[in-house]
């Protein structure tokens, strides 16, 4: 088994109706790094983790959790 971030960042974002970019602004990254999150290509650092969260309204825990998925 492996471990794999999973995210809610894409169902908080509609929750809000905001875009990518509307998102990324607000929390001061680029589109593309919250494209690459949603689409589990990049695991944000911690501060990032927080800042989406605190953007989203939603603690840590709600949007992100660790998913074991098979090899």
């Amino acid at each position: 088994m492996t471990e794999h971030l999973s995210t809610t960042m894409k169902i908080q974002r509609a929750r809000l109706d905001l875009t990518q970019a509307e998102l990324a602004e607000r929390a001061g990254v680029t589109r593309k790094s919250v494209n690459a999150i949603e689409a589990g290509h990049m695991v944000p650092s911690i501060i990032l983790a927080l800042k989406l969260a605190k953007v989203l309204g939603v603690t840590v825990e709600e949007l992100f959790a660790i998913e074991l998925r098979p090899n």
